[in-house]
């Protein structure tokens, strides 16, 4: 027997597809690099507290607190604007395993010289420590998520990325609280400097048990014009529509986590009245807010890459940040608010629910926006497309500062009113995001569809190719039969559909923004009949998936009709696989025609149990409509 195979034929790795996150994190190909990344996000947070705890305790005073807490800031963001070409490059030359494992000992090296900085309070040396730092994490942020695709299964991406999230955000808020507590008065800065190299060397040995991740392009010349080379990664972000719009997104996101996160303090010392316990446990709530709804995503999604859950993220950021806003009327202060006092305000748990719930729907938002970047990006390119995230990320952070700085500062706007800033300015850039690449709706529609009214069981998916043309066929039961197709197909699907459905009030909306071919009979609109036949070859053309409903019409008595002869002309025209497909559990729905015309009684049936089954491609120059019909009918009545 194979090695890699156990009793029942499957490998490691379809075995851990099957088990939950736990099962991914015990395996070698994930656990030993998330544990990786873990300690590194931590120490990373261990180190620039205690550096600017280090700082606020006036180790400096020639120079203020905030100037050099600014300079600190600008000192770890500036490496992602001068080096992620080259860490892009790097990321797609080289093995991504074998570059891990140098970088974290070059962690293990600065974190060393760290050591010597905190035992003598050299704060100016420190600064350039932090630089280093922000060096490390340029060079480590693309390997970071162009590794997960190498070691993951197709259906195990958002589930490595939920965990990647849960990680960084819980190594932030322990880092930080650890930080904290590692200068505290008896601690010693001795303490600092062994538990910041300790962290490092354990960082290393993890990322000796990585597997091997070949180079994606190891014929790449790098390019060491880094400008020049920085409007060539963009490009290749830009290659894909969708793909940048996710780009795009993932920045807007870190701009939102930014401000928030910044401004924080500002509203628990000055608006809350807080104390420090007061302000940890507010960022702690936002923090794990975002890996509750990481781990949630994980499990609404079903183990694809579910954009639906993206609009929806959108919806709850902007709807529980609108709340901060108003929550804040509850609030009454005098002296300093600590925790306890805080909660037993009228308001109190108001915004802690709120700091909440923008870190659950952030985790929605953020999650399927990484893996679909994984899933869509040319593999060859995706170290440096996430590169050139990571210099849009460090981008709108110094905008998110400069926004706060014009807001809050300049136009004197309150803490809470920016907030309520952020919260609309959401909307106008979801809005964009979505009117730009509608699949994102599509998506939300579908998951909500199937979330409510049907559970979709899938069968034979693997006979739809990644990439390339293909035609699929299918037997047209309801109104809803595109919508369900498009939610379980993982590919972008064009659909044709006879043109009185496609002109159907509020269905129309969506199937002209999911680009639907709508076709009539040649008789009665010829110019339209043409028109379908001429899109159907563009979208081929262009390597899309294109299906059809032979039939022509929605089934009156729940029978599959005769497939009609346009499907022959398709391939004859532009000869490409044609996959038979069959749906069932459809019949007596309320988008159906069972009991008088569709969408005229009310809805009975919630939760209901679908099926579709895929068959095997035809080739083009097999393809009979009634040989399609039969397999159709035959794919139907499969178990």
């Amino acid at each position: 027997m194979d090695p890699g195979l156990d009793a029942n034929g499957k490998t490691n790795k379809e075995r851990t597809v099957k088990k939950g996150l736990l099962s991914l994190l015990a395996s070698r190909r994930f656990g030993p690099f998330f544990f990786t990344q873990f300690l590194g996000a931590f120490n990373d947070n261990v180190f620039r507290q205690a550096l600017i705890l280090l700082i606020a305790s006036g180790a400096v005073t020639a120079v203020s607190v905030n100037t050099l807490n600014n300079v600190a800031l600008a000192l770890f963001i500036l490496p992602f604007f001068l080096f992620s070409a080259l860490a892009g490059q790097v990321a797609d030359k080289y093995d991504k395993a074998s570059l891990v494992r140098k970088i974290k000992f070059v962690e293990v090296c600065i974190m060393s010289a760290a050591a010597v900085g905190f035992f003598f309070d050299a704060v100016y040396f420190l600064l350039g420590v932090l630089f280093c730092m922000g060096l490390q994490s340029t060079f480590f942020g693309p390997i970071k998520y162009s590794i997960i695709p190498q070691q993951l299964d197709d259906k195990e991406l958002v589930s490595g990325n939920a965990l990647v999230e849960m990680g960084t955000f819980l190594a932030i808020l322990l880092g930080s609280i650890s930080g904290v507590l590692l200068k505290m008065e008896g601690v010693g800065d001795g303490v600092v400097a062994i538990a910041v190299v300790g962290l490092a060397l354990l960082g290393y040995l993890a990322a000796r048990g990585i597997p091997s991740a070949p180079a994606a392009d190891d014929g790449l010349k790098l390019n060491w014009n880094l400008w020049k080379e920085t409007w060539h990664i963009v490009g290749y972000a830009r290659e894909v529509k969708s793909v940048w719009m996710c780009v795009l997104g993932i920045s807007w996101f870190w701009f939102l986590g930014a401000a928030y996160t910044t401004q924080l303090k500002v509203y628990v010392d000055d608006y809350l009245l807080g104390t420090d316990g007061l302000y940890a446990l507010l960022l702690g709530t936002f923090s794990i807010g975002i890996g509750l709804g990481s781990f949630l995503c994980e499990k609404l999604s079903g183990k694809r890459v579910e954009l639906g859950l993206v609009p929806l993220g959108s919806i709850g950021l902007s709807v529980f940040g609108i709340d901060l806003f108003f929550s804040y009327a509850g609030l009454e202060g005098s002296g300093q608010v600590d925790i306890a006092g805080f909660l037993q305000q009228a308001g109190g748990y108001r915004v802690l629910m709120d700091l909440l719930g923008i870190g659950v729907f952030g985790g929605f938002y953020i999650v399927p926006l990484f893996a679909f970047i994984q899933h869509r990006s040319n593999p060859k390119h995706l170290s440096r497309i996430i590169a050139a995230n990571n210099i849009l990320n460090a981008l709108l952070m110094v905008g998110s500062a400069v926004a706060g700085i014009v807001l809050v500062g300049l136009l004197e706007l309150t803490v809470p009113q920016f907030f309520l800033a952020l919260a609309l300015a959401n909307v106008l850039v979801a809005s964009y995001i979505y009117t730009v690449v509608p699949e994102f709706l599509i998506r939300l529609l579908v998951w909500m569809l199937t979330h409510t009214m049907y559970r979709v069981k899938h069968h034979g998916m693997e006979h739809i190719p990644d990439e390339g043309p293909c035609m699929l066929v299918c037997n047209h039961v309801s109104y809803v039969d595109a919508l369900l197709l498009a939610g379980a197909i993982r590919r972008p699907v064009r659909f044709v559909m006879f043109k009185p459905i496609y002109d159907m009030p509020l269905l129309n909306y969506i199937f002209r923004t999911g680009k639907t071919i709508p076709i009539d009979s040649k008789v009665r609109n010829p110019a339209i009949y043409e028109r379908a036949f001429v899109r159907i070859r563009e979208e081929l053309e262009a390597g899309e998936v294109v299906c059809i409903f032979p039939e022509g019409k929605l089934t009156d008595d729940g029978e599959v009709a005769e497939f009609r002869a346009g499907i022959e002309k398709i391939v004859a025209d532009y000869p490409v696989p044609v996959i038979p497909m069959a749906l069932s559990g459809l019949w007596g729905s309320f988008f159906s025609h069972k009991g008088g015309k569709a969408l005229t009684r009310l809805p009975r049936r919630f939760w209901s149990r679908i099926k579709l089954v895929v068959g095997e491609a035809v080739a083009p120059q097999q393809v009979r409509a009634e040989d399609l019909r039969e397999r159709v009918l035959a794919l139907r009545e499969r178990p």
